[in-house]
């Protein structure tokens, strides 16, 4: 088994006596050889699963108590490459109901925005990792990135990313063609066999992360589309129908990408939670919607604009909901979280979970059926484990 220590564990003093009883540093800070950008996931036994790159290697490591302890990290790739791990990219991570241990990221290749999607799997509980493979098939040096990973849990794996193939053939033609396209591959034996890439839809923006969730319907994205010329605004589809529908009307008109997604969850009564960020004709800043079947709750506005509030990402599980974004207040970088216990009803005030002096990943909420951690890296307090203890999850 190869692995490499990611460091000693301490406790620390709580930041936010209302939210956050107590956070835990787990690892060593993030160096020059250390990206700030982490995956992590809880497992049905509700163990906090956390992949990171370190010196050119995805390592995995898992925690039985809620992040005051990692066990000695598993290396993933065994020769060094060069792993997005900054930004909107990060490694993801899932572990289905059978204990196996799935990864994808985005291998950066050395022509300008060129990537792979790569994926591997562990199927002893994270002993030991599959060799990776590259999931896009078109055999092009081009774009693939801002992979996203969604699991059913019992066999089926879907991971959908950011493709540049269609532009490329429609140049080669001396074809115009905006944006680029999403595709995805799928696995029914929970990542053994993958079969051919699919096209989801074409012309969507070209740099913004990309998000997956389970649904009773399979998996279902939401990402940053192209409307006519320059608008750049969200869409939803269900990958198992190609069905595809505008998700925000904000109208924000931009010949740029801006490098700012969304990010989509589904509850335990099957609603989708979103949250994203615009600086539309419509609206500006952060918002957060939800769709109940037919029902589409109004853009409710969050974070602070004059603090830079962005990148928020959202989790649910049963009636709890969790959101999580990062603010700068002009002297330290900010975790900041909102949560609600009634599926969006009805919201909290927003908590201050902590703060950091230098450079900084964006928060990670994470909820299941018995607790709500959030998980943030920075380069000069490392990594930092939050349970929300005024969280009680449904």
């Amino acid at each position: 088994m190869n692995v490499l220590r990611f460091g000693a564990c301490a406790a620390l003093l709580a930041v936010s006596p209302l939210a956050c009883a107590q956070h835990h540093e787990a690892g060593a800070h993030a160096g020059p050889a250390g990206a700030l950008a982490v995956g992590a996931t809880l497992d049905a036994k509700g163990r906090l699963w956390l992949a990171r790159v370190e010196s050119q290697r995805l390592l995995v490591a898992h925690s039985e108590n809620g992040g005051a302890g990692f066990s000695v990290p598993v290396v993933v790739t065994p020769e060094p490459e060069a792993i997005s791990a900054d930004g909107e990219n990060r490694p993801k991570i899932a572990v289905a109901n059978d204990g196996t241990v799935l990864l994808t990221w985005t291998q950066s290749l050395p022509q300008k925005y060129s990537g792979n999607i790569r994926f591997a799997r562990s199927t002893d509980g994270g002993a030991h990792f599959s060799a990776p493979i590259t999931l896009n098939d078109d055999g092009r040096l081009t774009s693939h990135r801002f992979d996203s990973l969604a699991i059913n849990g019992t066999g089926r794996v879907t991971v959908a990313w950011l493709d540049a193939r269609d532009r490329d053939a429609a140049k080669e033609k001396g074809d115009a063609f905006a944006g680029v396209s999403i595709y995805f591959a799928e696995s029914a034996d929970n990542g053994a066999h993958f079969g051919a890439n699919r096209r989801l839809v074409e012309h969507t923006c070209e740099c913004c992360r990309t998000s997956l969730t389970w649904t009773a319907e399979g998996p279902v994205a939401l990402w940053r589309n192209l409307y006519g010329t320059h608008t750049r605004d969200f869409a939803i589809g269900t990958l198992d129908t190609a069905s595809v529908r505008r998700a925000t009307d904000d109208e924000w008109r931009i010949d740029a990408c801006p490098h700012h997604g969304g990010s989509l969850a589904v509850d335990g009564r099957g609603a989708l939670h979103m949250v994203w960020f615009t600086q539309g004709q419509t609206r500006k800043g952060l918002f957060y919607r939800y769709i109940r079947g037919t029902t589409e709750s109004a853009p409710m506005a969050f974070g602070d604009p004059a603090a830079q509030a962005g990148h928020a990402t959202i989790a649910a599980a049963g009636d709890t909901v969790l959101i999580t974004w990062r603010e700068f207040d002009g002297h330290v970088y900010v975790a900041q979280a909102l949560y609600s216990i009634d599926g969006g009803s009805s919201w909290s005030e927003p908590q201050r979970l902590a703060t950091s002096s230098a450079a900084a990943d964006y928060p990670l909420p994470l909820v299941d059926g018995k607790r709500a951690l959030v998980v943030w890296n920075s380069a000069t307090e490392g990594l930092r484990v939050l349970p929300l203890e005024q969280v009680k999850p449904q």
